[in-house]
């Protein structure tokens, strides 16, 4: 999905109305009508999907085809799989996904080291999951399908 910028964000941009981190700010600023909601996550800002709910919630971003500001808020990231779906824990998910996530975002280069740096933060099922949108933003759904299956079968 693709997002703009509301005449009271070109304003909350101007006057500073609206406190925003600089990391939001920066983020804000890559909403032009041309790239997607994902290719802004991918840029390594440091920002997550919550953040850019938020700016949609508070009315600075919309839907630049003109749909309704709650399609943008709907989660891209696949849900939590079921307790007990295949019979691995949270932890084994976690200790079979790890591997995989720091082989594609190391396969990045120097494009991808600031999402390296965040995938070898990670110390939880959850935070890998919440990053897996942006490692499948960088490596493509095809590469990162291993990483979905590890996290999500």
């Amino acid at each position: 999905m693709i997002l703009v910028k509301t005449p009271a964000g070109h304003q909350a941009l101007k006057d500073r109305s609206v406190p925003m981190t600089p990391r939001q700010r920066s983020a804000f600023i890559l909403f032009d009508g041309k790239r997607t909601v994902d290719e802004v996550l991918a840029n390594g800002m440091g920002i997550v999907r919550e953040d850019i709910d938020h700016m949609v919630a508070l009315g600075l971003l919309e839907p630049a085809d003109g749909s309704a500001p709650a399609e943008a808020a709907k989660p891209v990231t696949p849900a939590a799989p079921a307790a007990g779906a295949s019979g691995r824990s949270k932890q084994q998910r976690y200790k079979d996904a790890y591997p995989i996530a720091i082989q594609l975002t190391g396969g990045l280069g120097l494009m991808g080291f600031r999402l390296n740096l965040q995938v070898e933060g990670a110390t939880s099922y959850e935070d890998l999951l919440a990053l897996a949108p942006k490692i499948r933003a960088a490596v493509g759904t095809e590469k990162a399908a291993a990483l979905d299956k590890a996290l999500n079968d």
